[in-house]
């Protein structure tokens, strides 16, 4: 897949992309106000196109299609993004200025990942600037599974099984956590999440960027 997906209707409910809503302001769009946001930073280190090609790994036609708000980046592609940014990946998503006690309704929580299943992966809120939290509620139908790539070095991440069965798989050592298991593990190595019963599984997962 692509980093991009065309920001066309009708995409594939399996596309792990941005949800066409939360986030965002007035009738702002999420990719447009992702787009948005990308450019002024951007902007704001003084860098080109290229320079954050370089630093992000994606490509510069992503990146333009992405500030011109004629894509819908995956959830790869925004964490890269971030990172190169050296921000949170909540302030990609989430445009408002950062109050003494900052609230997350649902109105504000951002789908950023779907799977073929109709799993959902939705970021519920975070703090910014680094270091920085994130908190996510997952879904993962019977038989879906998420990759993930290693994040920024000294990131942790905790999870808490709500129901169903998770695979987890952190640097290749593969571990089951029942309904009832929490778990610590280092968010910088390669892991994944599945999913190999046939009930949905549910959990909890907290982000740390340190």
């Amino acid at each position: 897949m692509s980093d991009v997906e065309p920001a066309a209707s009708g995409a594939p409910s399996g596309a792990h992309t941005l949800a066409p809503s939360g986030g965002a302001t007035g009738g702002e769009g999420v990719g447009e106000a992702v787009g948005r946001t990308v450019r002024a930073m951007r902007s704001a280190h003084g860098w080109s196109l290229d320079r954050l090609a370089a630093r992000s790994g994606v490509s510069k036609g992503v990146l333009v299609a992405l500030e011109q708000g004629r894509g819908n980046p995956n959830l790869g592609t925004l964490i890269r993004i971030s990172q190169a940014l050296g921000v949170a990946l909540t302030r990609l998503v989430q445009v408002e200025e950062e109050p003494l006690v900052q609230l997350f309704p649902p109105k504000r929580h951002v789908v950023l990942w779907q799977g073929p299943g109709g799993g959902t992966g939705t970021l519920l809120g975070g703090s910014d600037p680094r270091p920085s939290i994130e908190l996510w509620k997952w879904e993962l139908a019977p038989g879906e599974r998420r990759d993930s790539e290693p994040h920024a070095p000294g990131t942790r991440e905790i999870l808490y099984v709500e129901e169903g069965t998770l695979d987890l798989t952190v640097d290749g050592h593969r571990h089951r956590l029942p309904a009832g298991i929490a778990g610590v593990f280092a968010g910088d190595r390669s892991h994944s999440y599945g999913n190999d019963e046939e009930s949905a599984c549910r959990y909890v997962l907290a982000v740390m960027d340190l």
